[in-house]
C-alpha cells in the first residue's frame, strides 16, 4: 500500500471503523475480516464487522464471529453502523456491487475507504488500496497490511488463526495459489501458536448427516462427465433444495469432488435458487475459468476458482455452459 503512512496517521487516534466483505462469505472473507478486526481493536478503535448475508455455521468457532452483523437480518443496524463510520475497510471483493445494498450506502459516504483484495480489476472506489492478484488470499494481504503498518509485533494467536483460516480455505489446503512467500507467512502463523491441524478439522471435518447424504446424492444422481472436454457438471434444482432442506453452506466444496477425477480439468456446479441460477467453476493446472465466468456468466474470480449467475432458467445455464466448452476444447486438451 503506497500511502500506508498517511493511513497510519489517520488511525493514530481512536476511530469508529466498519469492516465489510462480500455476499455468501467464505473462509477468506470471514478470516480476513475477523483478523483485521482483532488487530484494529488493539489500538482502541471501535470496530464492527458486517456481511450482506449469513456465513456458514462451520465458522462459528472463530472468536467474535457471532458479533458479525448480517445485512439480510439486521438492515437498520448495518446502515446505522456504516453511516457512523470514520473509515470503511472493504475486504475480499473488487466492486461495490458484490455487497449489494451495502455498496450503495458505502458509495454515498464521504469517509475514507480501504480496499484489501486479491481479485482482478478492482474498481477505483477506495482512497487506500492493497490489491495483488498474485496473493493466495485476502488473508495473506491482511498479514502483509499488518507488517506494512509496522505493527507485526501485534500479531497474536487469535489474529494468526483467523488469517490461517482464510489461507487454508482459499488455497484448498495448499493445493493451489501457493508461493514461497505464502509458506513463509504460514510458518510465521504457526510460530505464533496456530494449531493448524485442529483448524483444518473444524473447517473440513464437521459435516452433519444431511450434508453427507446431499454429497452422495450429488455424486450418484446429479453428476455428468463430458470426457471430450475433460469436464464435469453437478446440478441441483429447486426440488433438491426442498428435499434436502439445503441451507447456506451445505453445498460448500461439492464442486471440488469433480476435480478428484483424473481426467477432469474443469468442473461446474450449477444450482437453481429461488430467483437466480448460480454457477461455480473450478479448474486444474493452467486452465483458467476466470474468463469463462466473466465473459459468459456475469461473474469473475480467480484463475482456478470463479463463479457467475443468470436470471434465466436452470436449463439455459446448463446448455450455455455446454455451449461454451467447445470454444476452449483445444486449450483444455493442452493444459
Amino acid at each position: 500500500m503506497e500511502n500506508i503512512t498517511e493511513l497510519k496517521e489517520f488511525l493514530s487516534v481512536p476511530k469508529y471503523i466498519s469492516i465489510i466483505s462480500h455476499r455468501n462469505p467464505d473462509g477468506d472473507a470471514i478470516g480476513s475480516s475477523l483478523g483485521l478486526y482483532h488487530f484494529l481493536n488493539k489500538f482502541g478503535h471501535t470496530v464492527r464487522v458486517m456481511f450482506p448475508s449469513e456465513y456458514p455455521a462451520g465458522f462459528e468457532w472463530m472468536e467474535d464471529a457471532k458479533k458479525i452483523l448480517i445485512y439480510d437480518i439486521e438492515q437498520d443496524d448495518v446502515k446505522d453502523t456504516l453511516e457512523r463510520s470514520d473509515i470503511v475497510f472493504c475486504l475480499d471483493f473488487n466492486s461495490l456491487d458484490r455487497i449489494d445494498k451495502s455498496g450503495e450506502i458505502i458509495n454515498s459516504l464521504t469517509v475514507p475507504k480501504v480496499l484489501i483484495d486479491h481479485h482482478l480489476d478492482p474498481e477505483p472506489f477506495a482512497e487506500y488500496q492493497l490489491s495483488d492478484i498474485t496473493a493466495s488470499s485476502t488473508c495473506e494481504l491482511v498479514y502483509r497490511f499488518i507488517c506494512d503498518f509496522g505493527e507485526k509485533e501485534k500479531l497474536d494467536e487469535t489474529i494468526a488463526s483467523c488469517i490461517y483460516t482464510g489461507i487454508v480455505t482459499d488455497t484448498g489446503s495448499f493445493r493451489f495459489s501457493t508461493s514461497p512467500r505464502l509458506f513463509r507467512v504460514v510458518a510465521d502463523l504457526v510460530e505464533l501458536g496456530v494449531d493448524d491441524y485442529t483448524i483444518q478439522i473444524k473447517i473440513f471435518n464437521t459435516l452433519n448427516e444431511k450434508q453427507l447424504r446431499l454429497l452422495g446424492h450429488c455424486l450418484a444422481r446429479r453428476m455428468e462427465i463430458l470426457p471430450e472436454f475433460q469436464a464435469g457438471i453437478i446440478v441441483l434444482n429447486k426440488k433438491d433444495y426442498e428435499n434436502y432442506d439445503i441451507k447456506r453452506g451445505d453445498t460448500e466444496g461439492i464442486v471440488n469432488y469433480l476435480l478428484m477425477l483424473k481426467d477432469v480439468k474443469v468442473a461446474a456446479f450449477i444450482t437453481e435458487q429461488p430467483t437466480i441460477v448460480k454457477i461455480s467453476l473450478r479448474s486444474k493446472g493452467d486452465f483458467s475459468v476466470q474468463e469463462i465466468a466473466s465473459k459468459y456468466f456475469n461473474g469473475g474470480g480467480h484463475k482456478n476458482a470463479s463463479g457467475g449467475y443468470s436470471f434465466k432458467s436452470l436449463g439455459w445455464m446448463i446448455h450455455r455452459f455446454k455451449e461454451v466448452l467447445p470454444k476452449y476444447k483445444e486449450q483444455l486438451l493442452q493444459s
